[in-house]
Parts: structure tokens; C-alpha cells; sequence
């Protein structure tokens, strides 16, 4: 049974206009046979979106629809496919008390979720890692060096795992290893293999499981999963749970990254 555990869908605003139907279409079409739908949850309130479009997550006054039509075609497709109610929920430091209330609020709604970390606090304000290669190099020029900022990165989703966000935490952590986005452009020379496993460590004893996410492998500057093989099979020897997320932002992107990670190691069907 495939799982595809990280989706994204037409509520996000650097996504597409796909609709639910052309992703679960794909899905089918690929042999899927349970998913989630893991929007970007809306960002909190006195958070400024730091990305430079202000597009990262889906607008407050959308939550409740996009919660409805999950359920709509949670029903449409039962027969043929399972379909999680699901968010990518971003750990902010800081902004815990809010991120815990948003989750007691909503959190009993969902069948599923994520915490990813796309946001890093540097020098009295808040940075977006991921947005692009131009603003990720304006990052490393304020920090001082690409080694500083994956070490923020790593401490960072560290403290994700470590956070008291309530009983509707999310259990699942996204992308790790998010900072190699541009890695082919902006090498970093220091592993981190010790912060990782730290992280790794964490998660162990927190029961948590990790998004084996396919999406850096399409990304051109990256092409390699979040984690790599090596990390995801330290994972795994670790006993986490792997679950295969294409952390699609298009119908298209459905089963991306699928044929570079190693489908011995992944959960495969029921959240």
C-alpha cells in the first residue's frame, strides 16, 4: 500500500490552481492508495511572513474551506482511495503559546500532520530559507557564512522536536534537511552529521516519525531527498518511521523523488 504523505494543494499561494481531483487522479493513477493533504497552515498572529512574495502559507480566512473540501472529497473517493484531513504546521521560535493554540483549536480536526521548519531567526528578525537562491544567498551574506546557517537550521529543528506545542503536536518532522536546498550552488563544507543525529536522537525518544520527502531531488540546485539516503537509513536503524511525502505543489509533482528513496524503508499505508 503507497502512501504519499506530504500533498499540497490550490489553498497554497506559491502553489498551483490544481484541483483536489487532478491530485487524487495522480495519485490513482500512480498506484497510491492513501494520501494527505498537508496544506501550509496559516502563519500565526504578530508573525510577518518573511519571504519576500508573502506567499508561504494559506490565508486564516481559508482554513475552514480548505478543511471542508478535504472532507468532501475524503467521501468522493472512499472507495478508491484513504485520504487524510492534514497541515504543514511551521515551527517559529517564539511564537510557541500561539502555534499551541492554534493547534488545540484545530489540531482535533486533523487526521495527520507535519512540523517543518521554514523560517529561521537571524540577527532580530525572521529569514526564509527555502524562497530562492537569490535570498538564500542574501542570508548567508547576513549571517556570515553557509556554515552558520545550517547550524541555526539544524538547532532550530531541534528545538521543533524538543517544544511543548500541546497534545495535538504534530508527530511528524519536515524535511531536515531543507538547508541543502541550494547546495549546488552554496556548498557547505561541515557535515553536521553530529546535529543530525541529535536530532535523530530527539525524535527517537519523542516517538516521532520523518517526512522522506522527494522534493529536493527535482529541485535543481539540490537533487538529493530531504534527508539523503544515508540519513533516512540512520533513521530507520534508529526505528523511526519513514514516510514517503512528494511534498507536491501540482498535480504533477505526485510521486516525485519516489524512485530515489528506498522504498524498504518506508511506512506503507495508515497514519
Amino acid at each position: 500500500m503507497l502512501r504519499d504523505g506530504h500533498i499540497h494543494t490550490q489553498y497554497c499561494p506559491h502553489g498551483s490552481t490544481d484541483s483536489f481531483d487532478q491530485y487524487i487522479e495522480r495519485a490513482l493513477g500512480l498506484g497510491f492508495s492513501e494520501i494527505t493533504f498537508t496544506e501550509h497552515a496559516p502563519l500565526p498572529e504578530g508573525f510577518m511572513d518573511p519571504a519576500p512574495s508573502r506567499d508561504s502559507s494559506m490565508r486564516k480566512s481559508d482554513l475552514e474551506l480548505y478543511l471542508r473540501d478535504v472532507e468532501y472529497v475524503k467521501k468522493q473517493y472512499a472507495s478508491s482511495l484513504t485520504i487524510y484531513t492534514g497541515l504543514e504546521v511551521d515551527f517559529i521560535p517564539g511564537f510557541e503559546k500561539e502555534t499551541t493554540q492554534f493547534l488545540t483549536e484545530y489540531g482535533p480536526h486533523l487526521d495527520d500532520a507535519i512540523l517543518s521548519v521554514h523560517f529561521l531567526p537571524l540577527n532580530g528578525q525572521f529569514v526564509c530559507i527555502d524562497f530562492s537562491e537569490e535570498e538564500f544567498e542574501r542570508i548567508v551574506k547576513e549571517a556570515g557564512s553557509i556554515e552558520f546557517v545550517h547550524q541555526l537550521y539544524y538547532d532550530t529543528v531541534l528545538k521543533s522536536v524538543q517544544a511543548n506545542l500541546g497534545p495535538c503536536k504534530p508527530t511528524r518532522i519536515g524535511h531536515i534537511t531543507l538547508a541543502r536546498k541550494f547546495q549546488r550552488m552554496f556548498p557547505c563544507t561541515k557535515s553536521f552529521e553530529p546535529e543530525i543525529n541529535r536530532v535523530l536522537q530527539e525524535m527517537k525518544k519523542a516517538g516521532y516519525s520523518l517526512d522522506y520527502n522527494g522534493a529536493g531531488f527535482v529541485k535543481p540546485l539540490c537533487r538529493e531527498t530531504y534527508p539523503p539516503l544515508d540519513i533516512a537509513r540512520a533513521a530507520y536503524s534508529l526505528g523511526i518511521p519513514l514516510v514517503y511525502g512528494s511534498d507536491a505543489h501540482a498535480a504533477a509533482g505526485i510521486g516525485q523523488g519516489l524512485e530515489q528513496i528506498d522504498r524498504t524503508i518506508i511506512i506503507e499505508g495508515s497514519v
